[in-house]
């Protein structure tokens, strides 16, 4: 059983990862990006919640994200592990589930950071904009504050996992099977 965070800047392959770890450790991959989709085209009350802020061009706050997570936390397939991707992004998101856990009855059991160069994430994501057409990877001004928001909001919270003795960090560079096989090795360890 493993209950694992996936974690690190735009670009830096936690998407592409979180599926690989996914099949390899039989456990769900539980992304917040897919949680709200799946809520808001559901139209359940906190996907209609949170499409007021969407729709007005602001974030979804931290008391809705968190129901959310804490939902889907509880459906039957991730009663045996599950690696969360986008989730918690800052301390307080981190105590939000922190308290979500403790409910369930259930730990963390490791912090995987994905890491990279700064302005190799900004190739990879401009790149990415190229082939998937993803107008928030194509301006390279936006980009450049998405990883300054992960420098202030989310690398205190990362900081608080490797305090407690969770956090494992792999170097996200390289093909991607090489980056699976370090983070597997990493999480043997």
């Amino acid at each position: 059983m493993t209950r694992m965070l996936i974690v690190g800047p735009a670009g830096s392959g936690k998407g592409t990862q979180s599926k690989r770890i996914s099949e390899e450790l039989g456990i769900v991959a539980i992304s917040t990006g897919d949680i709200f989709r799946a809520n808001i085209k559901g139209e359940t009350e906190l996907g209609k919640e949170a499409k007021t802020y969407v729709d007005a061009g602001n974030l979804v706050p931290d008391s809705v994200t968190n129901r959310m997570v804490e939902d889907r936390l509880g459906w039957e397939d991730a009663k045996d592990g599950f690696l969360l991707d986008g989730y918690p992004r800052n301390r307080t998101q981190v105590a939000a589930l922190d308290e979500m856990l403790s409910r369930l009855g259930v730990e963390l059991d490791v912090v995987l950071e994905l890491t990279a160069d700064r302005e190799e994430l900004i190739q990879r994501l401009k790149k990415r904009a190229e082939i998937e057409g993803r107008k928030d990877d194509a301006d390279e001004s936006a980009i450049r504050r998405r990883l300054e928001l992960f420098d202030t909001e989310t690398a205190p919270m990362i900081a608080e996992y490797e305090e407690r003795g969770l956090l494992r960090r792999v170097d996200g560079l390289g093909p991607i099977d090489e980056v699976n096989a370090r983070i597997m090795e990493a999480l043997k360890s």
